[in-house]
């Protein structure tokens, strides 16, 4: 009977539908797209990023000024830009005193040696609780310049000396430097397989490479993986540069160690020499490759000539070698879930990389002597063939071809060990700066003055727009018309429901469904709740009694009881084909919420311009994802009178970074909801902070799986803190503990609705 009745119940909303579909509201012009205008969302969204980035380079151009009339004078007027690629790298912690210690075993110190240089398994002080690990060449005679060697992330220290089969004799520079009288480091990187990633004391465990894997808690954090490597660099220029002898600093890497060795003399003057192998080019694309690629902000301001253009004149060789390959992450095992991003590595366009090359001329101006040294090979030379008598370091002695490779003197060495201490450190190191977290949050939030709620107001304005711009990303203003387009879908007992579509740029439109009573009267002015879907959910879900019960139909049953609601179509929709909208904005100094603000802003310019609607009188109330934007959206956009948080309210930050959580976004594929920095800045309860003094509540179900309770408990605390000790609000701010899980309750809020829009009378 139950069946018959919901089936009853849908056939009557499909034909209720289909009755009223051509009718528009007055003002508006006749909705008449078709389809899926959920996905067509998404669509339009994509299409606005692939031009923004084709047009990155351009756009950024205005964030650099240049002073080209010397080497000299170039460097230092490019200053604030390394600056801000320190801090978009994460670059940002102080490394401890230069300090290097010898790993030998009993009674032998090397562990490999000829007659022009013995071999040394090292570590070197980098972080607290971090080093770096690998191998030292000290050559026998005098060296001539001391070189941080930087393997590619699948290439092992040894492979580089020789000592271990993988690498042609050609490609084994760290030995042909070492050969030539230079004192090399070569440092281990994350490499990209997977059998560390995860916590076998909670049963977990994922298909994300490790490089994947620091990087997600990393980028939480305000730091990447990326910068964790280069902070290893530059440890060891740390310690060559203390060294008595005070020999030249060079560095030289390929692939991921290209990468490394780029941003690393990008970054430090100190490095005189350098050559990068197998990375350089455009990366346009750079939302197709792993995701340890993804480095907030580096497209808005930096390609890979503008890395040159920091190095030079000391970045001396640009070598045009095969990149690294990488198909994607593995697929998951046994005992072991997915999750992994997507993201794969490969050769980009000839054409591409030479452009990039001149991009870096035109960016250092050639004629002034920055110029680097591009190697031209037609067809690209293979990794295998990593030449280093082509590397312009003027080096000293004879060419060393035949030399044979020493032989490893050690018995029970083990690579995999070594990387996993170097993984566990960087795992250890960032678990602790979220730890950490809550303080440094404090202090940022010090200067909040919470004498007064208008004091308090005004002292968030300057948090506020820098959570706008530099944490959410703000796109350009709307300049587009709103062209609002509208039709009837709905036709109820009580009330009537409208398909709103609102142009925001090219390609990008707001879309939602306006729910109206029937019973307005002319010049009566009634308040409006925004309802606001999750995951992969639409309008209709909240609406329809059957559609997602989760929802628990809370749009219907609002303008049930009079009130005017609006339920708009959020872009999480499409699984991957949205979650790449986040890769591909990241970049450009974007997230997903950057297009989701403009939308609210947009459609609020409308809901408040409606003759029925109290402007002042706009509420926000979402779950789950809609949870999301209720801490996001009302948070920067203060015509929100109030906004309510069902089902996702949380320790946020743990909820993303902790490996020790069952819970935690580590073990899922959702691999968008990492927001650069957020860790430092705003967890739920300052998210919160921005919104106060207006009225705030969470909505939170003892069985939801989203958090625990005393992680909401725990976060909740702080906002009720602000409200009724320092602001003297106590009754602005409640949170409704229900029996049940993942759902709208509509009980608690409802009232609270009702007490501050003071509606219904």
């Amino acid at each position: 009977m139950r069946t018959i009745l919901r089936l009853a119940l849908v056939f009557s909303a499909f034909s209720a539908v289909s009755a009223v579909k051509s009718a528009e509201l007055p003002g508006t012009k006749a909705l008449t797209e078709e389809g899926n205008l959920s996905a067509k969302q998404v669509a339009g969204m994509h299409k606005y990023l692939d031009r923004a980035l084709k047009d990155a380079h351009k756009n950024g151009a205005a964030l650099w000024k240049t002073d080209k009339t010397s080497p000299e004078a170039f460097s230092k007027s490019v200053e604030p830009n390394r600056e801000r690629l320190r801090k978009y790298l994460g670059v940002v912690d102080q490394r401890v005193p230069p300090r290097l210690e010898y790993i030998g075993e009993p009674n032998r110190l090397a562990v490999a040696q000829t007659d022009l240089y013995q071999v040394f398994a090292v570590r070197w002080a980098v972080l607290p609780g971090v080093d770096a690990e690998g191998l030292l060449l000290e050559p026998r005679a005098k060296p001539i310049a001391a070189v941080v060697a930087v393997p590619d992330a699948d290439w092992t220290p040894e492979q580089l000396v020789g000592l271990a089969p993988g690498l042609q004799p050609i490609s084994q520079f760290a030995r042909r430097l070492a050969e030539q009288n230079c004192r090399v480091l070569i440092p281990t990187l994350i490499d990209r397989k997977d059998t560390l990633s995860g916590n076998p004391k909670l049963g977990r465990g994922t298909n994300q490479p490790h490089r994947e894997f620091v990087q997600r808690m990393a980028y939480e954090m305000g730091r990447t993986l990326i910068g964790y490597e280069v902070q290893k660099v530059l440890a060891a220029v740390d310690w060559f540069s203390a060294s008595k002898d005070k020999l030249p600093v060079w560095a030289a890497g390929h692939g991921e160690g290209g990468f490394a060795v780029l941003c690393a003399a990008a970054l430090d003057t100190r490095i005189s020499r350098a050559v990068v192998s197998g990375y350089f080019g455009v990366k346009l694309d750079v939302w197709n490759a792993p995701l340890d690629r993804n480095v907030w902000g580096f497209l808005h301001e930096f390609g890979d000539a503008e890395l040159g253009a920091l190095a030079a004149p000391r970045l001396v060789e640009l070598r045009y070698n095969e990149s690294p390959k990488f198909d994607g992450p593995a697929k998951p095992q046994p005992g072991r879930g997915g999750g992994a991003a997507p993201g794969t590595l490969g050769e980009g366009p000839v054409e591409d990389t030479f452009a990039e090359w001149e991009r870096l001329n035109a960016l250092t101006g050639a004629e002034k002597g920055t110029r680097p040294l591009m190697t031209r090979n037609f067809p690209r030379e293979p990794a295998s063939n990593l030449d280093v008598r082509l590397i312009p370091f003027k080096l000293q002695g004879k060419p060393t071809d035949g030399r044979v490779p020493p032989a490893d003197l050690r018995t029970n060495f083990d690579p995999a060990a070594r990387h996993k201490r170097q993984f566990d450190q960087l795992v250890s190191y960032t678990q602790k700066l979220w730890r950490d977290s809550d303080a440094t949050r404090k202090a940022y939030w010090a200067k909040a003055d919470a004498s007064s709620p208008a004091a308090w107001e005004k002292s968030c304005d300057a948090l506020r727009d820098y959570f706008h711009t530099d944490v959410i990303g703000k796109l350009p203003d709307m300049t587009v018309p709103p062209n609002v387009r509208t039709r009837q879908v709905y036709d109820e007992k009580t009330w009537t429901g409208h398909e709103v579509v609102i142009d925001c740029y090219e390609d990008v439109f707001a879309y939602g469904i306006l729910l109206l009573p029937k019973d307005l009267k002319p010049g009566e002015k009634r308040p409006v709740v925004v309802c606001q879907h999750g995951l992969e959910g639409t309008p209709r879900d909240t609406i329809e009694v059957e559609k997602r019960p989760v929802y628990n139909h809370f749009s219907r049953r609002l303008v049930e009881l009079g009130y005017i609601v609006y339920a708009p179509q959020n872009p999480y929709y499409g699984k991957n084909d949205f979650r790449q909208l986040q890769r591909k904005a990241n970049p450009l100094k974007l997230s997903l919420f950057s297009f989701i603000i403009r939308q609210h802003e947009r459609t609020l310019d409308w809901l408040a311009a409606l003759p029925n609607v109290d402007p002042k009188r706009i509420a926000f109330y979402g779950l789950s994802y809609g949870g999301k934007t209720a801490m996001r959206v009302p948070a920067v956009e203060k015509r929100y009178c109030l906004s309510i948080c069902s089902g996702d309210f949380n320790e946020w930050i743990g909820k993303n970074v902790s490996v020790d959580l069952d819970r935690s976004y580590m073990w899922t594929g959702e691999y968008e909801m990492y927001e650069f920095d957020l860790g430092n800045t705003f967890n739920y309860a300052e998210m919160a902070y921005l919104i106060a003094p207006r009225p705030f509540m969470v909505e939170r179900g003892h069985d939801d799986g989203v958090g625990t309770d005393e992680m909401v408990a725990y976060e909740f605390a702080k906002v009720r803190y602000l409200y009724a000790n320092r602001l003297k609000l106590p009754e602005r701010t409640t949170i409704e503990w229900f029996v049940g899980g993942h759902q709208v309750n509509a009980k608690e809020t409802f009232a609270f609705l009702k007490k501050h829009l003071d509606f219904p009378k």
